[in-house]
């Protein structure tokens, strides 16, 4: 069956594919066929970016677990559970103090983003992201979350970093990110929505601190970094109801998308240079 419509690259409006020039945002040639590549359908279709960041974290978490066949071992520990051995983990591009001092790599920066201790660690990211992600693209659009997202999760990890703490993983300061730019949001906005979601935010926020301080191995530098920056993302983004998403954003998402592919490329083939030799 051929299909006469497509998603806009640029606004994700539905519009005819003969359009040669997108009635909403004036978007040229927006049924081209280079438009069609993946970096362009991701970020257009906000349902199928939400799941393809989700896939990816499955996968690296599965593939931490492949590694540390066949010497694995199991725990009733339900903290524990299904938890990569650390050398996994730091080969596979856990970042810190340790990968980037002593071993240089500062790619990890974006790489531990995808990496996760445990089934419960990855579930509870993994539905924070859905949710926080859901929110954010509908106050400031698909390619800003993205790079709300990506930059929050860097900034986060240098925070860690600069912090002293020597191996960390996890999605939770990207998705940090997007609470931060959700509280400034709610913040700038005001009005009884804009209040009701701040306060909603932030009361999630004090008790992940809480939780943070109490139980041993959090990175709540990690949280706090990439809090920070996502508040500042979204002050310099600007939200929908005050701006439209630009050229820059959808640039600056691309870069952060092609970006994280390469870096996720890579960690993939040097953990398996270490596996095999």
């Amino acid at each position: 069956m051929q299909r006469n419509s497509i998603l806009c690259p640029k606004c994700g409006l539905l519009i005819s594919l003969s359009e040669q020039t997108c009635p909403y945002c004036g978007l040229r040639s927006p049924g081209a066929r280079w438009r069609r590549l993946a970096v362009f359908r991701l970020l257009a279709d906000p349902a199928l970016l939400v799941k393809t960041v989700i896939g990816v974290n499955i996968g690296f978490f599965v593939l931490a677990l492949l590694m540390d066949l066949p010497t694995a071992s199991l725990t009733v520990n339900p903290l524990r559970l299904l938890s990569p051995s650390e050398r996994s983990l730091f080969v596979l591009g856990a970042t810190g103090v340790i990968p980037i001092d002593g071993y240089h790599r500062w790619w990890t920066l974006v790489s531990a983003g995808y990496l996760h201790g445990g089934l419960l660690h990855i579930f509870f990211n993994m539905a924070a992201f859905r949710q926080l992600s859901t929110v954010v693209v509908r106050e400031f659009g698909i390619r800003r979350m993205f790079a709300i997202y990506a930059l929050g999760g860097v900034a986060g990890f240098g925070a860690s970093y600069l912090a002293g703490v020597g191996l960390t993983i996890g999605a939770s300061a990207g998705v940090c990110g997007l609470v931060g730019a959700i509280m400034y949001y709610g913040k700038s906005r005001g009005g009884t929505y804009g209040t009701a979601l701040y306060k909603q935010v932030g009361m999630w926020v004090v008790i992940m601190f809480v939780f943070g301080f109490a139980v041993p191995g959090i990175d709540n530098w990690g949280h706090a970094g990439g809090i920070a920056a996502g508040a500042l993302l979204g002050y310099l983004f600007g939200y929908t109801e005050r701006k439209r998403e630009t050229a820059v954003h959808q640039t600056l998402s691309m870069v952060c998308l092609a970006g994280t592919a390469g870096i996720l490329a890579w960690a993939i083939l040097t953990s398996l240079y270490y596996r095999l030799f």
